[in-house]
């Protein structure tokens, strides 16, 4: 193995070390009694495994002086709506609209959601993620201490079949060991700009004053585009760990994860150029160093060293598996399989989403 990658696996590390000891967090400890009105809205389509246990938590919300639940039931053919009527006068049920030509399914959704909240906070959450009580009123009050107009609450990643367990991990890795979060606190530049749409907590002045999700209605990556959004805008926001207060298992399945992640790998990095620079980074810093150890390289067991490690931190920050570490170059070798996949099914025109084609 050469210097370089083992360069990137050294930045990597202490990437992911520098986050992890100076990223913003999310404690119930630190949450106080909001006051502002509040809209949780919460986008479904086909989520009977997950109606019950959503709707329960964000109802069980405390802290929070004046809150809604508003929960769209998008086309649902499942148990969805059924199940939604046996909460009664607790929740707002809208019916959704047939979905236009040039909407993406979720933006969309969440776009309907909006027009009919006046609350001064919106949250955008999705039907897998799991609030404790003090979740939302934590959330806020971090966000108004920073004085900022959006924050992205990232919740704890539950992963249980094999498949979940090797990616799901990768989700905070990639950005917590690629982005020093303080350092783009402060730039508030798109280009290093985190979110995560499992939990998405805006105020409505800054929402409306970009246009909403309107603005982004065909985009893929609707977490990452409103964020960029707003901060195309001039509003100030980030990412902060909620994994003491937020949970979310995004797929139950191989067969649902691979779907759900070819749907958007494709435009994850911006398109066949951030692509290939991707691919060529993973491979430099995870199966490279891998194949340089199996080769007896000194300096590739380092790297591997580092990089391992980098997930070790990660892993600890985020409370996920730490020993799940072991096995980053195969799940960097499955990631790289669903990234052609996902390029392969844009370019054929099969990728699908809930019985939707993207």
């Amino acid at each position: 193995m050469t210097l370089f990658p083992f360069i990137l696996c050294c930045a990597a590390f202490l990437t992911a070390t520098i986050n992890a000891l100076t990223m913003r967090v999310v404690r119930a400890a630190g949450s106080r009694d909001i006051t502002e009105s509040i809209a949780i809205l919460i986008p479904m389509r086909n989520e009977e495994r997950n109606v019950t246990e959503c709707v329960e938590s964000a109802l069980a919300s405390t802290q929070l002086s004046n809150f809604s639940v508003t929960v769209l039931n998008d086309n649902s053919t499942d148990q969805t709506e059924r199940l939604l009527t046996d909460f009664g006068p607790r929740i707002t049920v809208l019916q959704g609209a047939a979905l236009p030509a040039e909407w993406m399914g979720k933006n969309f959704a969440l776009s309907q959601l909006s027009e009919r909240s006046g609350a001064e906070f919106l949250v955008f959450s999705d039907a897998d993620v799991r609030l404790t009580p003090k979740a939302i009123s934590s959330s806020v009050a971090l966000m108004q201490r920073l004085n900022w107009d959006y924050i992205s609450p990232y919740p704890r990643q539950v992963a249980r079949s094999f498949a979940e367990l090797l990616i799901q991990p990768l989700l905070q890795w990639s950005w917590m060991s690629s982005v020093i979060l303080r350092i783009a606190e402060k730039s508030q530049r798109p280009s290093t700009t985190i979110a995560n749409g499992q939990l998405f907590i805006v105020r409505r002045s800054a929402y409306e004053e970009i246009g909403g999700h309107e603005n982004i209605k065909n985009e893929v990556l609707d977490d990452m585009e409103l964020a960029r959004e707003l901060v195309r805008h001039g509003f100030r926001g980030g990412v902060a760990d909620a994994s003491q207060v937020v949970s979310c298992r995004m797929y139950e399945s191989g067969k649902e994860l691979i779907e759900g992640y070819t749907k958007s790998l494709w435009r994850a990095f911006g398109g066949v150029s951030g692509t290939v620079l991707a691919i060529l980074i993973l491979t430099w810093t995870s199966l490279t160093p891998f194949y340089g150890a199996l080769t007896g390289s000194l300096l590739a067991c380092g790297g591997l060293v580092l990089t391992t490690l980098s997930r070790v931190v990660v892993a600890i920050r985020t409370r996920s598996n730490v020993w799940l570490s072991l096995l980053h170059p195969l799940a960097i070798l499955f990631l790289l399989l669903l990234i052609a996949l996902s390029w392969m099914k844009k370019r054929n025109g099969t990728l699908q989403w809930r019985g939707r084609t993207i």
